[in-house]
C-alpha cells in the first residue's frame, strides 16, 4: 500500500502491487499453489468487472451519461438544490448498473461539463463531486455487478444474482437515502439557488451514435434479465458480462462513430492487476494466522444477539477497509466468515462495510484513489487527506450504521 500511495518513480498502482504480489510469494507468504486458489476465486469477478467498464466506457463515448445529467439539468429548472439530488440519483443508477469504478470515470468530468456552463464557484463543484464519489461507492449494493466486492463475494459463497439481488436491493435503497439526506444537509449552503446550466445548450447534441443510444435501455435491461437467469443455472456472470461488452464494442467500432480504441486505451486496467495483486498477497497472509485472529474477534461478536452482532461486524471489515483497501479487506472478510461458519448474513454485511467503510480514508478504495488523483492533477479541485477523513467519518459512519440495520430487519 506504501507504493500504492506514495507512487515512487510514478509506478502505476497495479504495477506496485505485482511487485507486492512477488515479494509475497518470493518470501514464501504466499505458497506458489496457492495462485490456483487464488485465481479460481478472482477470474470471474475480474473479468466481469472488465466487461462492465468496457461497457461503461461505450456507452460514455456514445453520450448516454452526458445526456442524462443535461436532461436532469432541464428537469431541475434551474434549482441548484434539485439538481444536486438529480444528480445524486443518476450517479447512483449509473453505480447500480455499471459498477462504482464505472459511475466514478463517467460522472465526475460530467460535474465539470455541466457546472462549467454556469458561473458555479468551487464549492459548488467540490458538493458535487464530493456527492458523485461518496454515492459512486456508497450505491453499489444492489446487484453483484455493481462493484467488485460484490462479484468477488457472490462468487466465493456461490450467491446467484437473482439470490443476491432479493437480500441487497432494499439496503441499497436504504443506503441512497441515507446518503442523499446527510450530502444535502452537509452541503446544503454550498449549493447556490440556482444553477443555470443550459445556457441554449440542448442534451441531444451530446448523442454521437443515435442507434446506440436508443438501444441502450432495452439492451441493459435484457443483461440485467439474462444475468438473473443464468444465476439460476450457475453460469459465471462474466460469461455473459465480457462477451456482450465485446459485442458492443465491436458494433460500435463498426459504426465509426466511437473511437473505440481511445476506450481501450483508457479502460482502467491497471484496477484489474492491482485487485489480483492484493489478492495473492492477502490470501497469504491468510493463511500465515490474520485470518484465525479475525475468526476469533467474529466469534466474539457474534456472542450478542439482535442487530449489535451486525452491526459490530459491519464495522470490523469496515475498519479494515479504511486501513488496506476494500479489495484485500473483503476476501478477508470471505475467508474469515466461511472458516468460522457464519450464516451468509455476515457474507452481506461484509459486502455492505467494503462498499461503504472504504469512504472512511482516501485509501479505502482504489476508485476513490483514482478520483482524487484526477481532481487534484487534472480539475484543480484539491482535496486534501484530512478533509476527505472528517467528511467522511460524517458521511459514511451513519449510512453504514443505517444501512447495516436495513440488512438485519431483511435477511
Amino acid at each position: 500500500m506504501i507504493l500504492v500511495i506514495r507512487k515512487p518513480r510514478n509506478i502505476a498502482i497495479g504495477y506496485s502491487a505485482l511487485i507486492g504480489a512477488a515479494a509475497s510469494v518470493a518470501i514464501g507468504i504466499t505458497p506458489l499453489h496457492d495462485l490456483v486458489d487464488v485465481w479460481d476465486i478472482v477470474w470471474n469477478p475480474t473479468f466481469t468487472f472488465v466487461g462492465i467498464i468496457i461497457m461503461s466506457l461505450v456507452y460514455d463515448e456514445v453520450g448516454l451519461f452526458e445526456y442524462s445529467a443535461f436532461r436532469l439539468a432541464q428537469i431541475s429548472k434551474g434549482s441548484g438544490r434539485l439538481l444536486f439530488v438529480l444528480f445524486i440519483l443518476l450517479s447512483a443508477v449509473v453505480s447500480a448498473v455499471f459498477a462504482n469504478d464505472g459511475a466514478v470515470l463517467v460522472m465526475t468530468p460530467i460535474v465539470f461539463s455541466l457546472l462549467k456552463q454556469s458561473s458555479a464557484g468551487k464549492t459548488t463543484y467540490l458538493a458535487f463531486v464530493m456527492a458523485v464519489g461518496f454515492v459512486s461507492d456508497t450505491a453499489s449494493m444492489p446487484f453483484t455487478i455493481s462493484n467488485l466486492v460484490n462479484i468477488l463475494s457472490a462468487q466465493y459463497f456461490s450467491v446467484a444474482f437473482l439470490n443476491y439481488a432479493r437480500v441487497m436491493i432494499l439496503p441499497d435503497i436504504v443506503s441512497v437515502a441515507a446518503s442523499l439526506l446527510l450530502l444535502f444537509l452537509v452541503y446544503r449552503r454550498s449549493i447556490p439557488p440556482e444553477i443555470r446550466a443550459m445556457n441554449g445548450v440542448v442534451p441531444s447534441q451530446f448523442i454521437r451514435d443515435p442507434l446506440i443510444f436508443r438501444t441502450s435501455v432495452p439492451v441493459l435491461g435484457a443483461l440485467i434479465l439474462t444475468y438473473a437467469v443464468t444465476g439460476i443455472f450457475g453460469i459465471p456472470v462474466a460469461f455473459i458480462a465480457l462477451p456482450a461488452s465485446i459485442a458492443i464494442l465491436l458494433w460500435a467500432r463498426s459504426r465509426k462513430t466511437v473511437d473505440t480504441s481511445k476506450i481501450l486505451r483508457e479502460a482502467p486496467w491497471q484496477i484489474v492487476l492491482f485487485s489480483i495483486g492484493m489478492y495473492i498477497i492477502v490470501f497469504g497472509l491468510a493463511e500465515q494466522g490474520l485470518e484465525s485472529l479475525v475468526v476469533r474477534t467474529l466469534l466474539a461478536i457474534w456472542s450478542f444477539h439482535g442487530p449489535v452482532s451486525v452491526i459490530l461486524s459491519g464495522y470490523l471489515f469496515a475498519f479494515f477497509a479504511s486501513l488496506m483497501n476494500n479489495l484485500p479487506s473483503v476476501m478477508l472478510g470471505n475467508l474469515s466468515v466461511h472458516a468460522a461458519s457464519g450464516p451468509l448474513l455476515y457474507m452481506y454485511a461484509n459486502v455492505i462495510a467494503n462498499d461503504i467503510g472504504p469512504k472512511f480514508t482516501p485509501i479505502g478504495s482504489l476508485a476513490t484513489l483514482l478520483w482524487i488523483y484526477t481532481l487534484n492533477r487534472k480539475r484543480g479541485i484539491p482535496i486534501t487527506s484530512k478533509y476527505y477523513m472528517a467528511y467522511g467519518f460524517i458521511l459514511a459512519l451513519p449510512v453504514l450504521t443505517i444501512t447495516l440495520l436495513a440488512l438485519y430487519f431483511v435477511a
